[in-house]
């Protein structure tokens, strides 16, 4: 793949549930979610990463899943999480998602097992070996797997032809002003916060890998336009805008925020799998009160009826 079809706004897409007493995915509104962010333009979107629950996707809805998001795209590169602890399963997925038609693979880190350095090299060599050719994206999340992806390790991994991109999701910013300036030419680093989307853009990251953007798409793209862009102070001001609702977003454990946000749209229920519970009434109570400035909400639905 083109790495310039990947820089930008990646959105990494919520799986909407049906209510809790019917189950199942919800494959309207999954397709009208990735309807609606291709709309708005944004860039890249990634399927059955940490906001779309994989943990708890079994292997028919997930191919369910990838088919529908690849059909609503319109051309828009579709990445696919394919990450696992176990690198047997990982490899699985890794091939699955390549005959599913995938334009790529995010790949998390082995979570629970912590390996060393050597064994994370031979974990994505075995992944990058079964699904030939295909971009991988490395996902470092450390809050959720308990590894730490340091700058000096990524290194080995990028000597991987097919590892063009890392999420990085440490929230920490030296970290990331650590890989940039030791990242090779050719090679991408996207935000996977939120709320450091504009200040890692500033220190040369290619974009967002983004939660709000499934609830707020075009405000989001805006953002990672003005901050790509050098239009410091159009970036700033959006940042600002956007990130009460940002923070709110991660209250609790996402996607559960996230959920909760889409039910209060209209674009979904809130459901989610154990074992997440739904957002607490205070969670809802802050989202309630943030949407209605962006036209969301209930005050929107209101005003729509």
């Amino acid at each position: 793949m083109d790495t310039e079809r990947l820089k930008g706004l990646g959105v990494a897409l919520a799986t909407p549930f049906k209510p809790a007493d019917a189950g199942g995915v919800d494959m309207p509104a999954f397709r009208a979610l990735v309807s609606r962010l291709v709309d708005a333009g944004t860039d890249f979107l990634v399927v059955l990463g940490s906001t779309g629950e994989a943990a708890t996707v079994t292997d028919g809805e997930r191919d369910a899943l990838v088919a529908a998001a690849l059909e609503e795209a319109r051309g828009v590169p579709v990445i696919v999480g394919a990450g696992h602890n176990s690198t047997a399963l990982a490899v699985a997925l890794a091939a699955r998602s390549a005959r599913s038609g995938a334009d790529g693979l995010l790949v998390v880190t082995p979570y629970y097992n912590k390996p060393q350095p050597a064994g994370l090299e031979a974990h994505y060599r075995a992944v990058a070996a079964a699904a030939p050719g295909l971009p991988i994206i490395v996902y470092n999340v450390p809050g959720r797997t308990g590894l730490n992806l340091l700058p000096k390790d990524l290194g080995r991994l990028w000597a991987i032809p097919q590892v063009i991109a890392v999420k990085e999701s440490s929230g920490n910013l030296a970290q990331i002003g650590e890989m940039l300036r030791t990242m090779p030419e050719g090679k991408l680093l996207f935000s996977g916060d939120d709320a450091l989307a504009l200040p890692a853009i500033a220190l040369g990251a290619s974009g967002l890998i983004s939660v709000v953007g499934n609830i707020l798409p075009a405000e989001t793209k805006a953002l990672v336009d003005a901050a790509l862009a050098g239009r410091r102070d159009e970036a700033r001001n959006l940042h600002a805008r956007l990130l009460p609702i940002i923070d709110a977003l991660f209250l609790e454990s996402n996607p559960a925020p996230l959920k909760a946000a889409l039910a209060l749209a209209g674009y979904a229920s809130d459901a989610v799998r154990l074992p997440l519970a739904p957002a607490s009434e205070a969670t809802r109570a802050r989202l309630a009160e943030l949407l209605p400035a962006f036209g969301l909400g209930a005050k929107s639905q209101k005003d729509k009826a």
